[in-house]
């Protein structure tokens, strides 16, 4: 009885115990839960709803460009962005399921799993894994039904005319933001403002039915109208494209403005690029060159290509500078067009002889045939003649020594040399457009108020902007940047610009019917601190019609394989003219075409020291026939390779004959 008795004891002992142990765990499990639920309570909640919560950004819709009639030139396009929570996918995938879920990604995706996987692996809390997906690749990952993927709307940039007016427009990088061009001087009015979606969403990202949601609109960014006209656009860059293969230049550009507004109305440049697909050059010569450069090189060619020369290079104007020397001349009342000088070949400056391109004498001259013949020892005179102070005046009047101030990125200054640095020597060479250096398009701007009775007016490639629903925003009016020449010194530069081309270096820019002006340039490229024997930049500068200009056109040959512009930029001047002002409406009239039809006279060129295949050239240009002196034989003939100097000619440069007249080119 007494061990029964001392069991039982034994056992409730226990069960107290137990029951103790039971309690003092309840009362603990009881101050547990009055820990979490009183003191942190709020903490908690906290943290769970962030964990229900979704930060969804909604992408602002990017502008539109257009040309000047409404022609869309880039546009943003509906896209798709995948994003991975890896620690929310490993949650529920471990092993060989998370390669599973790897696989099942890249197959919709295209891309290798082990990309995948290796996202999934990622400590980041959200990483960005697929960017501009098509809506139907969207679907079918949405339709995996994988716990910590997300799809957001996002827009991708467009240009549907691929390549054109390519380095005007610029592109955006991989965020959508402006790189370059338009795009980047322009963002920030045509990136919006990005919107948000704050929402409570379960494990797999679905929005919960009773959670809480905040949406912050999208405000979409304006479009943004071009002074372009797509038209011209497309003339000029045939023309430049055409040019860059005929001329094997490195480079060939070319910009047409309004002279009455300073609208640009085209401009192009070849190389040139994809926007679409930008690394990549643009037609089979360009791309062959690109593929056989080393990597650092690419670089350097990738960086010239995306850029614009004609805003962002200075380069010596070399002749086509000589209009602002005697239009200033003119000004100042020092010369009239029919001032007479003699030019010696050459013009004595501080004791040292400077010779004229050709270094031949052109005799005695008038003004207007200084500018025709394009005579350095003239231009020097008349620069010497001015003085520095007059000189400098004149060029900061045209705006040869500041920015035009274009609405575009990474315009460059012009160099010219200090004022009180300036000798005679450094004078009479800007005279004739050597030793300074400006852009291309500062040249146009200023020869540009030529033709709009001598006010300059400011450039620019934008006109207005405007909302979603074709609103006006912002409208940019034409700006005049000052007055730099009187009417009367402007009608006399127009008509020594029309005989340039009538009888002079221009000739070959005449076009049946219309009155054509314009001025020709050549300069030697500055390499090393010295001038290259081998390597020019060539130039002509027009306007048209001349007796009231609707258009002024440049035309800029970087590094060609001929050194003279009445063969390499005038043609591609031409080419673009030729289709241009009958787009304008510009009408040939009756009178000059049926004369110029009729035109049975011609100056001989000078051909001396050309090559054979160089004089051919010209002599096409000028419309004149030829025959070799000894004779081509036979297989001569039929050798498309044949070369030779030409050491004589007959008749002498510089005589008028009838165009049906044989000119003889001698070789030894």
């Amino acid at each position: 009885m007494a061990e029964r008795i001392k069991t039982n004891l034994k056992s409730r002992k226990r069960i107290i115990f137990v029951f103790g142990i039971m309690a003092l765990l309840l009362i603990l499990l009881l101050f547990r839960m009055a820990w979490i639920q009183v003191v942190r309570g709020g903490e908690y909640s906290d943290m769970a709803k962030d964990q229900q919560k979704r930060d969804i950004p909604i992408a602002a819709k990017r502008g539109s460009i257009y040309d000047r009639n409404g022609e869309e030139l880039a546009s943003s396009a509906t896209c798709y962005t995948l994003w991975i929570r890896p620690s929310q996918v490993r949650e529920n995938y471990t092993g060989d399921k998370l390669t599973e879920v790897a696989n099942r990604i890249s197959v919709v995706l295209g891309i290798e799993s082990d990309e995948i996987l290796n996202l999934l692996k990622s400590d980041k809390v959200l990483v960005k894994a697929a960017k501009y997906l098509e809506k139907d690749t969207a679907d079918k990952l949405s339709d995996l039904d994988i716990s910590g993927l997300e799809i957001t709307e996002d827009t991708k940039r467009f240009y549907p005319m691929k390549s054109f007016a390519a380095n005007l427009l610029g592109s955006v990088n991989d965020e959508g933001e402006g790189r370059s061009g338009i795009e980047y001087q322009y963002n920030e009015y045509l990136s919006g403002t990005t919107g948000r979606a704050v929402i409570e969403a379960d494990v797999n990202g679905n929005q919960l039915s009773n959670g809480n949601s905040k949406y912050y609109e999208a405000k979409d960014g304006l479009n943004v109208e071009l002074t372009i006209d797509e038209v011209l656009q497309h003339y000029l860059e045939n023309a430049v494209s055409t040019g860059i293969k005929k001329t094997g230049a490195e480079r060939v550009s070319g910009i047409v403005m309004d002279p009455k507004t300073g609208e640009i109305l085209a401009m192009a440049t070849n190389p040139t690029f994809d926007p679409n697909d930008p690394t990549k050059p643009v037609g089979e010569d360009a791309l062959k060159t690109y593929n056989k450069l080393s990597n650092s090189k690419k670089s350097e060619y990738l960086n010239r290509m995306w850029g614009n020369s004609l805003v962002s290079d200075v380069y010596e104007p070399g002749s086509t500078f000589k209009l602002l020397t005697s239009s200033s001349s003119l000004e100042e009342g020092l010369v009239t067009p029919d001032t007479p000088f003699y030019c010696k070949g050459y013009y004595e400056v501080s004791g040292l002889k400077i010779f004229d391109a050709e270094r031949k004498p052109h005799g005695a001259e008038t003004l207007t045939q200084a500018v025709g013949q394009s005579c350095n020892p003239v231009h020097m005179q008349l620069a010497l003649n001015m003085g520095k102070n007059t000189f400098y005046k004149h060029l900061k009047l045209f705006g040869m020594t500041e920015k035009t101030g274009i609405d575009y990125p990474g315009e460059s200054n012009p160099i010219v040399t200090d004022e009180g640095n300036v000798g005679p020597l450094e004078l009479a060479s800007m005279g004739f457009g050597q030793g300074i250096a400006i852009t291309p398009m500062q040249l146009i701007t200023a020869v540009s108020a030529i033709g709009n009775d001598g006010v300059m007016m400011k450039p620019h490639f934008v006109r207005k902007l405007t909302d979603k629903d074709g609103k006006t925003v912002v409208e940019f009016k034409p700006t005049k940047v000052r007055k730099v020449l009187s009417s009367e010194t402007c009608e006399e530069m127009l008509n020594i610009m029309e005989q340039q081309v009538d009888k002079y270096g221009g000739r070959t820019a005449k076009m049946p019917g219309y009155r054509i002006g314009g001025k020709t340039g050549t300069s030697s490229k500055a390499v090393n601190g010295s001038y290259s024997q081998s390597k020019t930049d060539t130039s002509f500068i027009c306007m048209a019609p001349i007796d009231n200009p609707k258009i002024v056109v440049l035309i800029v040959c970087n590094s060609p394989n001929q050194y003279f512009a009445d063969i390499t930029a005038i043609p591609i001047a031409k080419d673009f003219l030729t289709k241009a002002l009958p787009y304008l409406n510009v009408k040939a009239a009756d009178d000059l075409k049926e004369n110029s039809e009729k035109q049975k006279n011609a100056y001989v060129p000078d051909l001396t020291n050309y090559t054979y295949k160089k004089a051919k050239e010209v002599l096409k240009e000028y419309g004149l026939k030829y025959e070799v002196r000894p004779a081509l034989s036979e297989d001569e003939k039929k050798d498309e390779d044949l070369d030779f100097t030409i050491v004589d000619q007959y008749p002498k440069a510089g005589k008028k004959i009838d165009t049906k007249e044989i000119i003889y080119l001698y070789r030894k």
